[in-house]
């Protein structure tokens, strides 16, 4: 029984140096192999808890990089869409600047017929002459949409924000203009309409097909008593039934028959004028129409005090019966 018992049993030597005696320790074998055991149990044990606690820290800290990442890609996200919206506000800017300045010219433009306009009604308002003048301005168009180059040249922050102000500051002088504009226009283009019908309405056309004279304004021997007469107007001899024309655009304000004018119409005009048509065979118009220059009023004849087919025809300037001459001198008139 001894015998396996010691077999049973392991001996440890422990010898700690040369000067000391050896030491004999005693355990069993079981015990030798448990403690070992333990150790190793242990360790694992402690190497598991901590490749647990290694794996859950790894684990968190790819959490966090994954919501890093996120929030990487959501900022540059948003830093692309504000250049891109930094980039659009620029393509913006520059294209209302052009529209701007493009918006300016015409203004300008405008401006200048605005002004040459006043000229023309100044000009015509005291002369009245019936030559038609026309003034040419040139203006430079463009088309933006193709055929464009040019080296790029990056724009700078402060470059946009001077160009803002450049722009707000034209659409600034661009209202200026158009309040001033907007007061002076509607007083031009009175006075434009007004120096229309005075130049319309000026007695200026000759009133027939016909252009022979056979009786001029002032004094001449009657055709029918022989004796010296004051003659009004002149006459215009013609085919019956030719048409006769309105001298200069205004209103009927007569159109009627008597004894010695025959049929007749008078029409006014501006600037206390009236233009009398006599020894009509047909009247075309009624009191109160209004007619423009060369529209036809009546058809040429001989009735009333009259020798034969024509036209008499006289200028009355506030009452008192003027040469017609002045107004009508056709250059192809011819006089008998």
């Amino acid at each position: 029984m001894k015998s396996a018992t010691a077999n049973r049993r392991m001996t440890l030597l422990v010898m700690r140096d040369a000067q000391h005696s050896v030491k004999q320790i005693h355990l069993s074998k079981p015990l030798m192999i448990a403690v070992p055991a333990a150790a190793v149990l242990s360790l694992s044990g402690l190497v598991l808890a901590l490749q647990a606690h290694s794996s859950q820290v790894v684990s968190q800290l790819e959490q966090k990089v994954t919501l890093e990442n996120m929030k990487n890609l959501q900022l540059q996200s948003s830093v692309n869409s504000r250049e891109q919206s930094i980039e659009r506000l620029q393509n913006e800017i520059i294209k209302l600047s052009s529209q701007a300045k493009d918006m300016q010219q015409k203004m300008e433009h405008v401006d200048e017929l605005e002004q040459q306009l006043q000229q023309f009604i100044d000009k015509h308002s005291t002369s009245m002459s019936t030559d038609d003048s026309t003034d040419k301005v040139s203006s430079l168009s463009w088309d933006a949409s193709e055929h464009v180059g040019g080296e790029f040249i990056a724009v700078h922050e402060n470059e946009m924000l001077d160009l803002a102000q450049e722009t707000k500051d034209d659409f600034q002088e661009m209202q200026e203009l158009l309040k001033t504009m907007e007061s002076q226009v509607p007083h031009t283009l009175k006075k434009a309409q007004e120096t229309q019908t005075q130049i319309s309405g000026n007695p200026t056309l000759w009133p027939t097909t016909s252009t022979v004279m056979t009786s001029s304004f002032g004094y001449r021997t009657d055709p029918f008593t022989g004796k010296a007469a004051f003659h009004a107007g002149i006459d215009i001899a013609g085919e019956n039934g030719g048409p006769v024309y309105a001298a200069g655009a205004g209103k009927v304000v007569t159109a009627e028959e008597s004894g010695a004018r025959g049929r007749y119409v008078i029409i006014e005009h501006p600037n206390g004028l009236q233009t009398w048509y006599m020894h009509l065979s047909k009247i075309q118009v009624d009191v109160g129409d209004s007619v423009d220059k060369g529209e036809q009023i009546a058809l040429l004849g001989s009735t009333g005090r009259s020798t034969g087919p024509h036209l008499h025809f006289q200028v009355v300037k506030k009452d008192k019966p003027v040469n017609p001459l002045p107004y009508i001198r056709s250059a192809n008139s011819e006089y008998n």
